[in-house]
């Protein structure tokens, strides 16, 4: 491995992580913002402060996780989540003109999936796909060893025709998101337990033995199950990764999940897989940010 460090930046609706990545993965002076979302003007700011503060001779490239689809032939961000970056900014261009450095831009939640593929759950994989649950539900996959470039918004995939009203600014229904995330898991353990009960509290209760409790979680990991069926039979995946904060629920979403993935998934795709959870926590993202940025060094 060669010497060369990159700066990655995770960029989030409510904090900016940074960090320089070296090419084994290893995070050094790791920084956290929170980000600034009254105006682009005033989020590029936030992200010019926190590059700068690590910048040195040393860097060779920035990365950056965002929380959109990216056109990367344009290095714009398409409809970005949570923060105002508007799609009529080349984003890339603009980075690598104030910096004066290469600069490599993707989705964040496949970020986190390249820094899962390299240094985490599948590091041993040639194919995998990575779900995060979380506030939302996104994802991203790696075939034959190489990130999958499209949008990968598996959360938005239609699991229920007519179904729940889909979360945030989506006016779709009946997507993965508001039926697998830790907002759905909220929502339904208040229904049944009130509102001082989130899904961690959710999560405690089922680990006490609480079988409304497991049953909740039982529904949310079938519904997980038939997104991941969905995608077992499109990408063919050694592994599945599930990531985000509500993975903490563990194996009372994860077993019921495997349950409909065996009846869903093709048996050529569905005999070998395993679904495991992520490794590498908070960090996926922004070393997977890392990645990017040693991509567009490379």
């Amino acid at each position: 491995m060669d010497g060369k460090r990159v700066i990655g930046v995770d960029l989030g609706g409510t904090k900016i992580l940074t960090g320089i990545i070296d090419r084994d993965g290893g995070v050094a002076r790791r920084r956290e913002h929170p980000t600034p979302v009254g105006s682009q003007e005033e989020l590029l700011a936030g992200l010019d402060g926190s590059v700068e503060e690590l910048l040195g001779d040393d860097i060779a490239a920035l990365g950056f996780g965002i929380p959109s689809p990216v056109d990367q032939r344009t290095g714009r961000a398409l409809q970005a989540v949570n923060i105002p970056l508007r799609a009529d900014i080349d984003f890339r261009s603009r980075m690598a003109g104030r910096f004066g450095l290469p600069v490599g831009i993707e989705n964040d939640a496949n970020a986190a999936t390249y820094a899962e593929f390299h240094f985490g759950a599948g590091r041993e994989a040639r194919s995998m796909v990575m779900l995060t649950l979380g506030t939302g539900c996104g994802g991203g996959a790696v075939v034959d060893g190489h990130l999958f470039r499209g949008w990968a918004e598996f959360g938005h995939m239609v699991i229920v025709y007519d179904g729940l009203p889909c979360q945030g600014t989506c006016t779709g229904r009946g997507h993965l998101e508001p039926y697998v995330t830790g907002v759905a898991a909220t929502k339904l353990a208040q229904e049944a337990f009130g509102p001082a009960v989130d899904a961690h509290r959710l999560v405690r209760l089922a680990s006490e033995g609480d079988e409304v409790a497991r049953d909740i979680l039982d529904g949310i990991g079938r519904h997980l199950g038939a997104g991941i069926g969905s995608l077992v039979n499109i990408f063919n995946p050694e592994l599945v990764v599930i990531g985000g904060g509500f993975a903490a629920a563990g194996d009372f979403v994860l077993d019921p999940a495997r349950e409909i993935v065996r009846r869903e998934a093709l048996a050529h795709a569905g005999d070998d897989l395993r679904i495991v959870r992520a490794e590498l926590g908070t960090a996926a993202g922004l070393i997977g940010a890392g990645l990017v940025a040693f991509d567009a060094l490379d």
